[in-house]
């Protein structure tokens, strides 16, 4: 005497699934919202007006052209040599926004003269 092999079960369909869960997503993404809205009548600051400072290992650039470094005057031959001295291969150069591009340049060029891997500027991002 032989015996049946057992009925197989029916598999879920998983595709009915995922069909229910995409809706309900799409649901809650039209439906909801990510964040409440701001008040109308709150007006937020703007970070024009905090006081900033440059990094302590950036070299910042005057709109006349000096340079200062942790806020004493440096030329940036000098800053370069300081940098690299204490093992740093990026130079970071924060300029003003009023210095003129030929200046710019040529501290840029200095810093690399000096032996600078990479020299970065640091710049302020506006807000949207």
């Amino acid at each position: 005497m032989r015996l049946a092999p057992p009925p197989r079960r029916k598999t879920e369909p998983t595709i009915t699934l995922i069909n229910v869960v995409f809706l309900m997503l799409v649901f809650f993404l039209v439906a909801g919202q990510v964040a409440a809205p701001v008040d109308h009548d709150v007006q937020l600051i703007e970070a024009a007006s905090v006081a900033t400072r440059a990094p302590d290992d950036a070299l910042a650039v005057r709109a006349d052209g000096t340079t200062l470094w942790r806020g004493e005057p440096i030329s940036p031959e000098a800053f370069a040599a300081a940098r690299l001295t204490e093992g740093a291969e990026v130079l970071r150069l924060v300029p003003a926004r009023d210095l003129p591009a030929q200046d710019l340049l040529r501290i840029a060029n200095a810093l690399r003269a000096a032996g600078a891997a990479e020299v970065r500027l640091v710049t302020e991002r506006s807000a949207p």
